[in-house]
């Protein structure tokens, strides 16, 4: 992860820096990663691109995802091609617009019985994702696995962490 600087391993920092393009569209600029644009949609903003609700939602789809990978290689297992979607849910709090709840939706390119250990591999991957965790204290963050035919896959309840 070239975004962490390594003289702050015990508690690693990154940097992102944001302008101010015109009215809501601000160029988001991740160093050697490039750069995107970002813009509210209207009225307030042109929509010129994904808005930051957005870019938090496939920030937890895509650490989910890539946390799903670590956890089944892992036990040597192989994913396959792995895809996510995620829907963000907005409601008003306290007169605000907030994202109250994110639902994301997993699915896996290899079969569910092809995967050695997946009980082991369902029961943890959602620890390492440290953008889900991170948000979940104020955000319902719902998870759904699925096989690479579509059929869900049971995680265990997690409701305690």
């Amino acid at each position: 992860m070239a975004d962490i600087r390594e003289d702050h391993m015990e508690n690693p920092t990154f940097e992102v820096k944001l302008e101010l393009l015109d009215n809501y569209k601000f160029a988001i600029d991740f160093g050697e990663f490039g750069e995107i644009i970002t813009d509210e949609p209207e009225p307030l903003g042109s929509g010129e691109g994904p808005n930051p609700s957005r870019l938090l939602a496939a920030a937890t789809a895509n650490c989910l995802a890539a946390s799903l990978m670590f956890a089944i290689r892992k036990y040597k297992g192989d994913p396959g091609k792995v895809t996510a979607s995620v829907q963000g849910h907005l409601e008003r709090v306290d007169g605000r617009w907030r994202v109250t709840s994110m639902d994301v939706e997993l699915k896996l390119g290899n079969s569910a019985a092809n995967l050695d250990k997946l009980d082991r591999v369902l029961a943890q991957f959602e620890d390492f994702c440290v953008v889900t965790q991170s948000v979940r204290s104020g955000i319902e963050v719902n998870v759904q696995v699925r096989d690479h035919d579509g059929t869900g896959i049971a995680l265990p309840d997690t409701s305690d962490n």
